[in-house]
């Protein structure tokens, strides 16, 4: 929803291969939790069930759980579970087979350095990159014929040594 906007189970299907049972039933948490609501008003009879997001960003941090323990608990167990999920992304990148690699000769990118900030500086530096990101995701498609594929792109930064 947060690329292609508005859907039915049926349509994320197509788009996940996700079965339509599996993705009605998590839609109705997913509203049930208030990410998302029914759009009434794009379905075409009254069987045809159209969502969308309530909001256009989910964004979170652990420490929007300190001082509970069942939420920092869940928070850590969600924090791995993402960073699996984004690198699972970039795996399946690399096992594409080199065919389908070099329809993207220039695009994609891995980059990485080390900073020396201090929390208020590395919240800025977060918010800039936020912001360069919004700024491609929320832009209006050219109409110029050219096919645009998806990209996943995420970005990390975590005190450490070089």
């Amino acid at each position: 929803m947060s690329l292609e906007g508005p859907g039915t189970a049926s349509s994320l299907s197509g788009h996940t291969g996700e079965a339509v049972g599996n993705l009605s039933h998590h839609l109705r948490a997913l509203a049930a939790a208030g990410l998302i609501e029914e759009a009434p008003e794009l379905a075409r009879d009254r069987r045809e069930r159209w969502w969308r997001r309530t909001t256009p960003t989910l964004r979170w941090s652990s420490a929007d759980f300190t001082g509970d323990a069942a939420g920092e608990t869940i928070a850590r167990a969600l924090e791995s579970l993402n960073l699996e999920r984004q690198t699972g992304h970039v795996r399946r990148w690399a096992d594409q087979p080199q065919e389908e690699q070099e329809r993207w000769p220039l695009g994609p990118f891995s980059t990485e350095g080390w900073l020396r900030v201090t929390d208020e500086e590395l919240a800025d530096f977060a918010a800039e990159l936020q912001t360069v990101i919004d700024r491609w995701a929320g832009r209006e498609l050219p109409d110029d014929g050219r096919e645009r594929g998806t990209v996943f792109t995420f970005a990390r930064a975590v005190p450490g040594r070089p």
